[in-house]
């Protein structure tokens, strides 16, 4: 089951503080909003997704620690995009000092930031179109990085800010390149 999109934009149009009360009282359903200001419901993920997503999260989450270069969020993360949609990506990072430009409720709140990297694991339910269209939006909107990865396909495609989707198949590890300097994600952890 992909996402479900509710149309409400001829009934009412959810301001950003709406949106995020909407999410607020509803925790046990994940909602993203599009740009076109439709309301997404996401379907949860599986286990074998759900157990990627963690090993993967601990992997950036080590590095992070280690350097203390920026600040990392889990799927549960909203942030707002310049073009007005919520996304969530499994995984995002940001940099301490673009981090640090954010007032107390912003930070609070759905971050109204792009985020430096941006990785999205597919799971059963999602489909590659509708990924790599999300993907593009995460780079149309100032992300820098982004990982796409496949692990049916035992593919990653590797977005970057103004340059074309390069597509890697069954990657023994990928580098954060200088975006996430000395980060190496090993794909042993997804790739079984």
């Amino acid at each position: 089951m992909t996402a479900i999109a509710i149309k409400l934009n001829s009934i009412i149009q959810l301001t950003d503080n709406q949106f995020y009360q909407l999410c607020r009282e509803n925790p046990e359903i994940k909602f993203e909003r599009n740009a076109a200001g439709e309301l997404l419901i996401m379907p949860p993920t599986g286990g074998e997704t759900g157990n990627r997503n963690f090993e993967i999260s601990v992997e950036f989450g080590i590095w992070n620690r280690q350097t203390q270069l920026g600040i990392c969020f889990d799927s549960s993360t909203c942030f707002k995009l310049p073009n007005g949609a919520n996304r969530s990506p499994d995984v995002a990072w940001i940099r301490k000092e673009l981090w640090d430009t954010l007032t107390p409720e912003q930070k609070e709140k759905f971050p109204p930031i792009a985020p430096d990297f941006v990785l999205e694991l597919m799971s059963p339910s999602d489909t590659l179109q509708e990924t790599q269209e999300k993907m593009l939006e995460y780079i149309d909107n100032g992300v820098k990085l982004g990982w796409l990865i496949n692990p049916k396909m035992r593919q990653v495609e590797i977005y970057r800010l103004g340059q074309p989707v390069e597509i890697l198949t069954s990657p023994q590890q990928l580098s954060g390149e200088d975006i996430l300097p000395g980060f190496v994600l090993n794909f042993s952890i997804i790739w079984r």
